[in-house]
């Protein structure tokens, strides 16, 4: 039973990652490539098929391999993610947020940019 109940919580988080991804298609504060990437390690572990369907997909297939074979980040995406959290940021700085939520998510940003960054392009 509690497997079952695992195998379901991981599909559930793979399916909200990939609708984050696809809103983050239309929507430019928010990046696409890391919420594929999350649906597909989610869907390995829940759903065989979600993550076979997402990794046959002509768009989010070669990204998903590349990143699996060998941990290699678009540069394109990259710099859209980098600059999306600068912008999120920049916004929430103007329109006078709280401190501390200024600095949760300025650090929160900050590590994810330099995980980004630290990892090998092509």
């Amino acid at each position: 039973m509690a497997a079952r109940s695992g195998k379901t919580g991981f599909r559930v988080l793979a399916y909200i990652s990939i609708a984050l991804a696809a809103i983050g298609v239309v929507l430019p504060l928010l990046p696409t490539t890391p919420f594929v990437l999350l649906a597909a390690f989610f869907a390995s572990k829940g759903s065989p098929a979600f993550a076979s369907w997402l990794e046959e997909h002509p768009t989010f297939g070669p990204a998903i391999l590349d990143w699996r074979r060998n941990r290699v980040i678009p540069k394109k995406a990259k710099v859209l993610a980098c600059s999306m959290m600068l912008l999120s940021w920049s916004l929430l700085f103007f329109m006078g947020v709280a401190a501390i939520v200024l600095a949760i998510s300025g650090t929160f940003m900050a590590c994810v940019a330099m995980y980004l960054l630290t990892r090998p392009s092509y």
